[in-house]
């Protein structure tokens, strides 16, 4: 892979005064009111530094407490981990460019900063497949749960969810390396995303624009196909379920992890069911800043507040640190 990043950046580009890009200058925030850009770096700072530190609040109540070492929440802190990489991805370049208005990055670490981005998106969706299955089993199987989701199975499940998210965006890199660049390389976006980088190269890529959104769908729509099948199932399950409490009960513990699908899936689809070409800046800006920012911001309030297990683990560590700090005379 060094060596055809290098084959990119070599100068032979034929004839005329014509120079192989070095690097791209990303301006993301490109126009904004210097107190506008303050404003939105201390924003942007505080939401980020609330998303780290509460995922990590998160995986520690896993870790320490006994009530939520559980499937469920073995895959919650997983996806908090995942989160944490996720928006640390963008948004400390994101910060870059607030404070100095441009940040240059270099073609390598464009197309890693690509692939890694779109790798662990696609890591999330595996994973919230595999809690769509945790759920199936917790509802429609409830006596064989505890056979069935084994901790080996359980890592398993995860670890694959890792590779597969990693291995499917192997064709994304290799897509990447295979374009030259010529002028200009200045991206209007945060990150290095595809679609501004096909708009730059001064290559052949009428292939690429219809090949990537189909590249970037298939494994969306089959991660989706697969979550419905699943909820599809849960819902016939709950309907024949007798008692209304039950049903109750069985709605609640599905409600966070299907508000947490519509926003992840709803992001998504807005910005990739389309071709690439006929989406707008603005449109691209949006979605990124909902996808890399608000949305881990949020799954922490979806699994976290909106969650009394949680809550309760919470308040217990908050007590036994009170009373280790502070103990009795």
């Amino acid at each position: 892979m060094l060596l055809s990043l290098q084959d990119v950046l070599k100068l032979d580009m034929g004839p005329g005064n014509e120079t192989a890009v070095a690097e791209f200058i990303l301006e993301g925030f490109s126009g904004l009111d210097q107190r506008l850009q303050q404003f939105l770096s201390l924003l942007l700072l505080l939401t980020y530094l609330t998303t780290v530190t509460g995922n990590t609040m998160i995986i520690f109540l896993v870790c320490v407490d006994h009530h939520l070492q559980t499937p469920m929440y073995f895959f919650i802190s997983n996806l908090a981990f995942l989160e944490i990489w996720f928006t640390s991805s963008t948004t400390i370049t994101w910060l870059a460019i607030l404070s100095s208005g441009r940040r240059p990055i270099s073609l390598s670490s464009c197309f890693a900063h690509s692939y890694f981005y779109s790798a662990l998106g696609y890591t999330e969706f595996s994973l919230l497949v595999v809690m769509s299955f945790d759920r199936y089993v917790a509802i429609c199987q409830p006596l064989h749960y505890a056979a069935v989701m084994r901790q080996q199975l359980c890592t398993h499940l995860v670890v694959a969810a890792w590779a597969i998210g990693f291995t499917l965006l192997r064709y994304h890199l290799v897509l990447l390396s295979k374009l030259t660049f010529c002028g200009p390389n200045k991206i209007h976006l945060f990150f290095g995303d595809s679609s501004p980088l096909f708009t730059l190269s001064c290559s052949d890529t009428s292939l690429l624009w219809k090949a990537d959104p189909i590249l970037i769908l298939f494994p969306l729509l089959g991660s989706l196909c697969l979550i419905l099948v699943s909820y599809m199932c849960i819902y016939h399950c709950i309907l024949h379920m007798p008692s209304a409490s039950g049903r109750k009960k069985a709605f609640a513990t599905c409600s966070s992890h299907l508000t947490n699908l519509a926003i992840a899936y709803g992001c998504c689809i807005v910005l990739y069911a389309r071709p690439s070409e006929g989406v707008s800046l603005e449109t691209n800006r949006i979605v990124a800043l909902l996808n890399t920012v608000l949305y881990p911001f949020l799954n922490l309030f979806i699994y976290s507040l909106r969650n009394e297990t949680v809550k309760l683990a919470l308040k217990e560590a908050i007590g036994c640190a009170k009373v280790r700090l502070f103990p009795q005379s």
